[in-house]
Parts: C-alpha cells; sequence; structure tokens
C-alpha cells in the first residue's frame, strides 16, 4: 500500500495532546512542529485520522516539500509534483496560499504560479485549454516559511470540528476540538463525575460523551478524499464500521450541565436528545450557585462567560462565587478556561497548572486545580 506524509493541523497549543492522539490509533510520529503533527500513513489512515482525532483541526497530504528562491522554482517543483495521476480532468482544485519570512512574499503570485504549474501538468494527459472544475473538490495549498515551500492537500473538508450535531451556538461558542481537548487534559473518566456549570449549548459535556463512550467524532460526517478520483469508496466504510464496533453502549456516564439562559438550556437538550445521549447528560436550567453538589471526587471543566461573552455579566463577582462554591469540595479536580488574566485573583486560588491555548484566534489560559485521586 502507498505511504503518504501526512500532516494533522491543530491550534496551537494542542500539539502534544494531537501527538498523543495520533500514537494512540498507531501512527509513527516524525516531527511536531508549531500547530502540525508529520507522520506516514496510507489512505487507510487518512481515513482512521479524519475519523477518530478529536484536537485536529485538518488533515493533509504532503505533496511536495522544497526551496523556493524565484517564481521559476516554485513553478519548476510544481510542476514535477505527479499532478496528472492525482486531479480528473474535471477536478474542482483551488489554490490557498500563505507566505512567512519568505523571498516570494506576494501570496496571490505564488497562487498564480501554482495553478498555473498544475494546469501545465494537467494538460499533458488531457487535451483541454479550460478546465471546468465540476467535479470534487481538491483543496491545494502553498505554504512558504522562510523560503521553504509545503504543497498540501487537504483530505478532510469541511474543519475536523465539525462534527454535525451542533445546530446553532450562544455568543462565543468553543470550538469542539478545544472542548475535547479540555476534556482529554483534565482528569475526567467515565467513571466519574462531571459538571459544567456553564454549559451553554453543551460542547464540554457532548464531546465528554463521545470521549467516554469512545465514539468517533467523524462517524456521522464525510470527507473530501472519499470524492477522489481513484480512491476506493470502502475505505471509508470499511473504518466507519470498526469505529461503529468500538462503541461502549454499556458504560454509565454522569454529566451535568447548569446555565441560567433558557434557551441554550432548551438548545443543549435538543443536541443531547438528538445524539440519544439523554441518559448521559442531564441538562438543568440553574444558576450553578443553586446547585447542591457532593464531595465525592466530582470534575468540573467549564468555560464562563469572558471576552465577547460578558455581556451584562460582572464576571469578578462571578469568578468569586465560583471559587466559594469549590473551594470546600476538597476532592473535585477543577479546569476553566478564560481569557481574564485576572482569574486566579477572583477564584481565590492559585492554578496547579496554567496552559496557554486559543479559542479561534483569543488567546485564553486553561487553569488546571488538581483534586486527589480517588480510591475507587
Amino acid at each position: 500500500m502507498e505511504k503518504y506524509t501526512l500532516i494533522a493541523t491543530t491550534t496551537f497549543g494542542l500539539e502534544a495532546i494531537c501527538k498523543r492522539e495520533l500514537i494512540d490509533l498507531g501512527m509513527e510520529i516524525k516531527k511536531v512542529q508549531d500547530g502540525r503533527i508529520y507522520f506516514e500513513g496510507t489512505m487507510e489512515d487518512v481515513a482512521k485520522a479524519n475519523l477518530w482525532l478529536r484536537t485536529a483541526d485538518r488533515l493533509l497530504i504532503e505533496l511536495g516539500n522544497f526551496k523556493a528562491l524565484t517564481f521559476e522554482e516554485l513553478f519548476d517543483q510544481v510542476y514535477d509534483l505527479p499532478w496528472d495521476q492525482i486531479i480528473p480532468a474535471n477536478g474542482n482544485f483551488i489554490i490557498n496560499g500563505k507566505s512567512i519570512k519568505s523571498k516570494l512574499f506576494s501570496i496571490s503570485d505564488c497562487q498564480r504560479i501554482t495553478e498555473k504549474a498544475i494546469i501545465k501538468k494537467l494538460q499533458t494527459k488531457y487535451n483541454i485549454s479550460w478546465f471546468e472544475k465540476s467535479g470534487a473538490l481538491y483543496d491545494i495549498e502553498v505554504a512558504l516559511l522562510k523560503d521553504n515551500a509545503s504543497i498540501t492537500l487537504d483530505t478532510t473538508g469541511k474543519g475536523l470540528h465539525k462534527r454535525g450535531y451542533r445546530i446553532k451556538h450562544g455568543d462565543a461558542p468553543i470550538k469542539e476540538t478545544l472542548a475535547a481537548a479540555m476534556v482529554l487534559l483534565s482528569f475526567w473518566n467515565k467513571d466519574r463525575l462531571l459538571y459544567d456549570p456553564f454549559c451553554g449549548s453543551g460542547t464540554i459535556l457532548v464531546e465528554a460523551a463521545m470521549i467516554g463512550r469512545n465514539i468517533a467524532p467523524g462517524l456521522d460526517r464525510g470527507f473530501a478524499f472519499n470524492n477522489w478520483t481513484g480512491v476506493d469508496k470502502e475505505i471509508l466504510k470499511a473504518a466507519k464500521r470498526a469505529a461503529q464496533e468500538q462503541i461502549d453502549n454499556k458504560s454509565a456516564l454522569n454529566l451535568i450541565g447548569t446555565d441560567i439562559d433558557l434557551e441554550m438550556v432548551s438548545l443543549a437538550k435538543e443536541i443531547v436528545e438528538n445524539l440519544g445521549f439523554e441518559d448521559d447528560i442531564k441538562i438543568i436550567h440553574k444558576d450553578f450557585r443553586n446547585l447542591d453538589l457532593e464531595d465525592d471526587y466530582g470534575v468540573m471543566i467549564t468555560n464562563p462567560p469572558y471576552g465577547q461573552r460578558l455581556s451584562t455579566v460582572n464576571v469578578q463577582s462571578l469568578e468569586q462565587d465560583l471559587g466559594q462554591k469549590f473551594k470546600n469540595l476538597k476532592t473535585w479536580s477543577k479546569y476553566i478556561i478564560t481569557s481574564n488574566e485576572d482569574f486566579e485573583k477572583n477564584f481565590g486560588k492559585k492554578a496547579d497548572k496554567k496552559r496557554k491555548l486559543y479559542n479561534g484566534r483569543l488567546k485564553v489560559d486553561y487553569y488546571q486545580y488538581y483534586g486527589p485521586r480517588p480510591d475507587f
């Protein structure tokens, strides 16, 4: 089976957790850079990674990597790639680009030269002067970093955070990939209570349920590679069948979310019901201050109001009350993501660990408070 150089792209700060996911899938890691994890794999591995990666944004095939100091060098080396074996006559190939600290700094020119080289190569196989691009999508990127060009082909299509379950969302929602990372970076497991005091549309709880039940996040969606000419449709079907067989339908999960926004609570309940998680996730319309919690090794993972989500909320008072709520819950582990740099002061305790992450383009910190290890 043919092997490819594959790249899982991820948000800055999540490289280590994405690398761990890939290793758990049996992939051999070649190198890790900012936002990119390189590994080798077959088309079967492309299907498996797209299906299972919870914290990656996309999965790319790197077709070429070379030095390019002039547009002539860029054209010649792009032309040398086997486009005639990849793109059919009606393939809808689009060229994206970026350039950082490179002599070829004009992104539009790099895109134009790359497209010209691909067309010239395709014309050696197809007797066509104009390509209608009416078929499957071939999303190509020419990325230059310090004069080194990487030519990649996106296997994913819509970003991997597009699980398919989110109907709509509130203000400044947390991405599914980041929510999954928050759970994976915590001490939570399927035997422990998980509570989200500001659950919104329930993204953190849903991602936890999928992790707890070992449900592949891409199970209910399609991917760009499956529409390409020459790709055996049975590859993705087989990967999905294997993923279905690995679902844990026996474990009992205990996930609770509260929110004071009735519209969000209704939306979260609808999402939970659509996914069949009614027995796993309990959504309650209530202020977290008024919820009774037992000191029984629970785990709190939450995305409280900050930035765009502040509106009329007094964030200082809210964070102080959150700290008071959990002050006497000594066995609980607490995980909070926020852009508010005064969080520890307001919460009343310094975090055991603070990790810099990004929610979209917004820099946030993930505050981790470790409770004692449960004896069950």
